[in-house]
């Protein structure tokens, strides 16, 4: 489990530490001091060597260009990954922490080199033909160009997970990172990130089919009586898509991807006509239960939820975090959120290193920190801790 954390020179952060961390972790803030760019920087070092998030964090941000190489899917605009929107070279970001007393880092840095295609032959053999051939032609004798290397460090063992050119616009191509995040080899912790918008009926399909038939899948049956008591059962539903309206439905993830089956009802009732604190709670309760051994990163986890229903989500995700061994990041503007939280600091059996609120100011170097005797106390007393 993560200790703490200190990321430099990544987005909107030139030096910032959080220390202190718990099981869960609940950042609060005003707007743009940096609470979601927390939750990317910590999912970057817990990945470890899977670059695949590096990706899914900036397509979701919109820090790309389509590109018109029809070689190419999407290139990333990699200046916003670092501090003040800018890169030059030798420019690099980091995001360390001490996790179970081992020191890691996850680093990126961009360089200069002159690349000539003899020397990059052997540097190349361990790639497959057509990614060595595609960076071939790209390439001549002469070419100068800045290079994206990913070096993640644990203790003084430090492993190079990529270090490939940019593309002629400064960009990163999107088809070389999924392409290094396919080996098989490299061995990571398992990460999820929902955020605010909640994870899309195609993520819901995939991890509900990862706990189906064992007792997570109860566990989300139960999650989701939070909202409806008389919810007795979920499946998923075969969803066609056969018109330019269903595209569009589509695109937009309009939640028609399960049903339900109620205690007063005969027939199954699809889990979109139940309203969205029904989908936000089933995506927690799939999250949480697929990132065993891991970590769950939940940007604005009161979405959707009436605070009514908050206290029974924070004891779903605590009982649960504790009994697969997962540690949470999240992240709330909301008063009932974190004053549902203090029930649970209060009610539970939670350890020194259970639970933690840390409040992110913008331009400060580290975050102001309650443990669960001060939530408890800031709750009774009224204090505002956002």
């Amino acid at each position: 489990m993560l200790k703490s954390v200190k990321i430099e020179n990544f987005r909107g952060f030139k030096s910032f530490e959080i220390q202190q961390l718990g099981r869960i972790n609940l950042l609060v803030g005003e707007n743009n001091s940096g609470k979601t760019s927390i939750l990317e920087a910590i999912q970057l070092l817990c990945s470890r060597t899977n670059l695949e998030p590096l990706g899914e964090i900036m397509i979701n941000r919109g820090e790309y260009f389509w590109s018109d190489d029809p070689r190419e899917e999407r290139e990333l605009n990699i200046s916003h990954l670092f501090y003040d929107h800018q890169f030059n070279i030798d420019s690099q970001f980091s995001i360390s922490g001490i996790n179970d007393n081992i020191k890691e880092e996850f680093s990126v840095n961009i360089g200069n080199r002159k690349l000539h295609i003899d020397a990059d032959l052997e540097e190349l053999d361990d790639l497959d033909e057509e990614v060595k051939r595609e960076l071939i032609e790209g390439l001549s004798s002469n070419l100068k160009s800045l290079n994206f290397r990913v070096v993640w460090n644990r203790e003084n063992e430090a492993k190079e997970i990529v270090n490939m050119p940019l593309l002629d616009n400064n960009c990163l191509s999107l088809r070389f990172i999924k392409r290094s995040s396919r080996d098989k080899k490299n061995q990571f912790s398992r990460t999820i990130f929902v955020n605010s918008f909640s994870l899309t009926t195609t993520s819901m399909k995939e991890l509900f089919e990862e706990v189906v038939l064992t007792p997570e899948e109860e566990l989300a049956t139960e999650a989701l009586k939070i909202i409806d008591p008389k919810i007795e059962r979920i499946a998923p539903a075969n969803v066609q898509k056969t018109s330019q309206m269903a595209r569009l439905r589509s695109a937009a993830d309009s939640h028609t991807g399960f049903f339900v089956r109620l205690s007063d009802k005969k027939q199954r009732v699809p889990i979109s006509s139940m309203g969205d604190g029904i989908w936000r709670i089933l995506g927690l309760a799939l999250a949480i239960v697929s990132a065993k051994d891991g970590y769950l990163f939940v940007d604005e986890i009161d979405t959707g939820l009436h605070f009514t229903t908050m206290s029974g989500m924070w004891k779903m995700i605590w009982d649960t975090a504790k009994r697969l061994n997962v540690q949470v990041f999240a992240t709330t503007h909301s008063n009932d959120c974190w004053q549902s939280l203090a029930d649970i600091a209060k009610t539970e059996n939670v350890t020194d290193d259970g639970i933690r609120i840390h409040r992110i100011e913008k331009d400060q170097k580290n975050s102001i920190i309650f443990d669960e005797s001060e939530i408890v106390i800031a709750a009774e007393e009224n204090i505002e801790v956002r």
